[in-house]
């Protein structure tokens, strides 16, 4: 992989389980207000918004089946080692809003968050 990926999920979205109510995922929301204060991150990543529905055909081709919850930052061949939280058939990923928004400051410079 080329560059970073982040996926979140299409904010506005219904749960079946829940067929009254409309839904966002708050950590999605957070990413999406990163990219929106850091606009620079946009021309360094790549972002792709996915249905809530499952399965998530494009995220499971990269992370596996058991990695489908979002956000989930893939990281870019060049990315440093160690810096993924799990991996599958060779793609390192990472998940945790903590840990993406580490990841993010220290690939793509953009501020640390403050604790």
């Amino acid at each position: 992989m080329q560059r970073d990926k982040l996926f979140i999920l299409k904010s506005d979205f219904v749960d079946p389980a829940y067929p009254d109510e409309r839904f966002y995922c708050w950590t999605c929301v957070l990413m999406e207000g990163l990219l929106s204060i850091f606009p620079e991150l946009n021309q360094k990543i790549d972002v792709e918004r996915v249905a809530f529905q499952r399965p998530r055909k494009h995220v499971i081709n990269l992370v596996g089946e058991v990695n489908q919850s979002l956000p989930t930052l893939v990281l870019a061949d060049d990315a440093p080692l160690g810096m993924e939280t799990g991996e599958y058939e060779g793609i390192r990923f990472v998940k945790g809003k903590d840990e993406i928004l580490n990841a993010l400051s220290q690939r793509h410079n953009i501020p640390i968050f403050h604790p």
